[in-house]
């Protein structure tokens, strides 16, 4: 039995797992208690990296009422999270790590330069809130350190076991990002927000499939977490950057033409970013469910609950 297991619910637990992920928030849209943001860590381990950071303190805080972390949520925010990596400077992604920065610790935030560049010059600034980076207007009280990401190159992550690998995501009018999770010889991909390649008129989905082709046929990718924002009535003009159930099962056919479908079935596929109301929330499981046609293991997370993959 793991020395760690006072820490983790019993009832959570696989013994096959290569990690933990314990959503803090799941949503995209209106619901500020429950905003995009994802703790990870192997599975013998409580080293967390937070990807995305709309939500925190709710979150840890409904986590420690599951019984999720056995823990109070003051440890989870200072001692487990040990880096946030934020895939765009969008509010619904960040606002849980600028409101909780006055009782966090000393750590780092990844991110692609220019996300990082607008988390410097709009938000820790002395104007917005009080600067508590290490660049940026001064006084900087430098407690986080910004640590810019390269697409194509690997990073260690500092005080975890894992390594994260970032690619460009196209949103709209800005660059999201995809970070792919490595430890030892498994991998989770997790994609911030993110348009279809046909609307976006880029590639950058393709290039991820191209990437990522061949960790799925050798079984190595445990999950890819990916948004759903809108039904299938949003009009394409409209989608701004995200995904609805036709173009997100369209990028997975892509991904199928690499793999063979067959490689496919039972892929973890954590739908995340689903916006209110609960009726389109609704409609939106119910059209992948129809669409499924390759038999992806859907997994529509819990904020709070944890999952191993």
């Amino acid at each position: 039995m793991s020395v760690l297991m006072p820490f983790w619910a019993l009832a959570q637990l696989n013994q096959n797992a290569a990690f933990k992920l314990v959503p803090l928030g799941v949503l995209g849209g209106i619901d500020e208690s429950n905003l995009s943001a994802y703790m990870l860590a192997t599975a013998s381990s409580n080293n967390f990296i937070c990807l995305d950071a709309g939500t925190l303190h709710y979150g840890i805080e409904k986590a420690v009422a599951n019984k999720t972390f056995k823990v109070t949520g003051d440890k989870v925010l200072r001692q487990y999270i040990k880096g946030y990596f934020i895939s765009h400077a969008h509010l619904d992604h960040i606002s849980g790590l600028i409101i909780n920065s006055p009782e966090d610790s000393t750590k780092n935030i990844y991110g692609l330069q220019s996300t990082l560049e607008t988390i410097k010059t709009h938000y820790f600034t002395w104007a917005s809130w009080a600067n508590f980076a290490d660049q940026g207007e001064t006084p900087a009280l430098k407690k986080y350190h910004y640590q810019v990401l390269t697409p194509g190159t690997q990073a260690p992550v500092e005080n975890t076991e894992l390594k994260v690998q970032a690619f460009s995501l196209a949103h709209s009018n800005l660059t999201s990002t995809a970070f792919l999770v490595q430890s030892n010889n498994s991998y989770v991909l997790y994609l911030g927000d993110t348009g279809p390649d046909a609307v976006e008129k880029s590639n950058n989905l393709q290039n991820l499939w191209q990437y990522i082709a061949p960790l799925i046929k050798d079984h190595l990718l445990k999950a890819i977490l990916i948004e759903v924002s809108f039904p299938n009535e949003q009009p394409d003009k409209t989608l701004f950057g995200h995904l609805t159930p036709h173009w997100l099962m369209a990028e997975m056919d892509k991904l199928a033409s690499l793999t063979g479908p067959a490689q496919l079935k039972g892929l973890n596929v954590v739908i995340t970013h689903l916006k209110p109301p609960a009726t389109s929330i609704t409609k939106i499981k119910a059209q992948l469910a129809e669409a499924n046609k390759l038999q992806l293991n859907l997994i529509y997370p819990t904020q709070g609950k944890a999952l191993n993959l």
